[in-house]
């Protein structure tokens, strides 16, 4: 028996390969199918079963585009009702994969149809779950998701404290819990950095797993402190209810390169946005397109396309490193951004040298920053990471808007102003100075972070 978790730290998603013999399964799998074709072909398995723990709503899953290439089945919990063809799993139900057992366990609350799947090894020993969005490490899934006209949160939050109740907890303490998602996704509210753990000691560290919460305080501590999912959530679980464009006629189709007077023609229509792709260094070595909005591709690029992008039918076109089209086209598909264009051919290079302008982000030095801080010439310091990680530590004086936020609230920021704009690694404040140039706003970068402020000897409050 092998198992393998796929980690996708943008996404801060796993996904799961499950082979024994000649035969293999998937869980979740994203909508690149090339990494379970691959270790399909390398564990010299067939494809049997592709499982989903329910429709996703932070991705867009590659089942059918899977399904197509190796004849495997779709199977889904009870509930779920898509366009394509699939396996409606019952409660209960046992699935075969070699000499080992999937067995589906309906565990609704993060949605109706969510299901977890218990692996049953070739000694009839219940070795693993796979939770999805049930159970996280440190935290369960959100229940404000999937509800309608016809159930709300309270009743999801009632669901799930069921399903843990009835389904998870009563299961072996030494069992290994494999979630969907960790640390740093919105599924959730307060996810560990670890991937996988026992039951038992979630029992023990887990808040939603205490022995003696009653439904109503579950269902308290679940709904309390959720902030709004991002805009595309609902996008993209619509997406994956319906047949999607495959990741190969995707690439090939919105992986094109546009020359720099046609794409200097395109970047000045109102229903074109431009994005930067490059890696941050670049941005502030080369300067970019007046009015591109920067999202690079080494941070969390599509969970922030997501949330800073609203209009998921944007029409895009891109600058990005050399040789990096095809990865950026797929970050942009993962949370269904299919309306992508093109992108620079011969990068910002091409651009310049055909004799078109570009614009810089200002960026000030740590101690230069110190130096005009105590020197009080400074208008207003501005922290644009989360609102947990500003509590946890800022520098004293400054204001907090979180970046997914920044564009709903850029009217209301005073034009007469410079705003210093910080965050912990210098990536999510690039992206909010690009929003401050795009808008005609004066912005200065903070170099390096907080932790780099804090080696210049400024205040900081913790």
């Amino acid at each position: 028996m092998k198992i393998e978790q796929l980690y996708t730290a943008c996404l801060s998603e796993m996904t799961y390969y499950i082979g024994s013999e000649k035969e293999a399964a998937i869980i979740d799998p994203l909508r690149e199918t090339e990494t379970y074709l691959r270790l399909a072909e390398k564990n010299g398995t067939k494809i049997k079963y592709i499982f989903l723990t329910h429709f996703h709503a932070d991705f867009v899953s590659g089942q059918v585009d899977l399904a197509n290439k190796t004849g495997a089945t779709i199977v889904f919990g009870p509930n779920a009702n898509p366009s394509y063809k699939i396996h409606h799993g019952k409660d209960g139900e046992i699935f075969n994969i070699g000499a080992i057992q999937l067995k589906l366990l309906h565990t609704p609350g993060h949605t109706l149809e969510s299901s977890s799947y218990l692996l049953i090894d070739e000694n009839q020993k219940t070795a693993c779950i796979f939770t999805g969005d049930c159970l996280f490490i440190g935290d369960v899934g959100r229940p404000d998701l999937a509800i309608d006209a016809n159930i709300s949160e309270t009743d999801l939050a009632g669901y799930l404290f069921d399903s843990l109740r009835h389904k998870i907890m009563p299961l072996p303490d030494d069992i290994i819990i494999y979630p969907n998602h960790g640390e740093g996704s919105a599924c959730g509210k307060n996810m560990d950095s670890k991937t996988f753990d026992s039951l038992g000691n979630q029992k023990k560290t887990n808040y939603a797993l205490r022995a003696d919460m009653t439904k109503s305080e579950f269902i308290t501590a679940v709904t309390s402190g959720l902030k709004p999912p991002p805009a595309y959530f609902k996008n993209n679980a619509k997406m994956n209810k319906n047949i999607n464009l495959g990741i190969n006629s995707l690439i090939k189709k919105n992986a094109q390169p546009i020359e720099a007077s046609k794409f200097k023609v395109m970047s000045n229509k109102d229903d074109i946005l431009v994005i930067d792709a490059r890696p941050k260094e670049m941005l502030v070595d080369t300067g970019s397109i007046h009015g591109a909005l920067f999202i690079g591709l080494e941070g969390d690029f599509s969970p922030l396309v997501g949330s800073l992008v609203k209009d998921i039918n944007q029409k895009i076109i891109f600058i990005s490193e050399a040789h990096k089209e095809q990865e950026t086209v797929k970050r942009f598909s993962r949370v269904g951004y299919d309306s992508v264009l093109g992108y620079l051919k011969g990068g910002l290079d091409a651009w310049k040298n055909s004799g078109y302008p570009v614009s810089n982000i200002n960026n000030i030095s740590p101690i230069e920053f110190a130096k005009k801080l105590e020197q009080k010439i400074i208008d207003v310091v501005l922290d644009v990471r989360k609102e947990s990680d500003y509590l946890t530590q800022h520098i004293i004086g400054a204001e907090n808007i979180p970046l997914e936020t920044l564009q709903e609230k850029i009217s209301e920021l005073d034009t007469d102003k410079t705003y210093y704009v910080y965050c912990t690694s210098c990536y999510l404040s690039l992206i909010a100075s690009s929003i401050f140039k795009a808008h005609s706003l004066k912005a200065i970068n903070i170099k390096g972070g907080i932790e780099k402020v804090k080696e210049a000897n400024v205040n900081i409050l913790t």
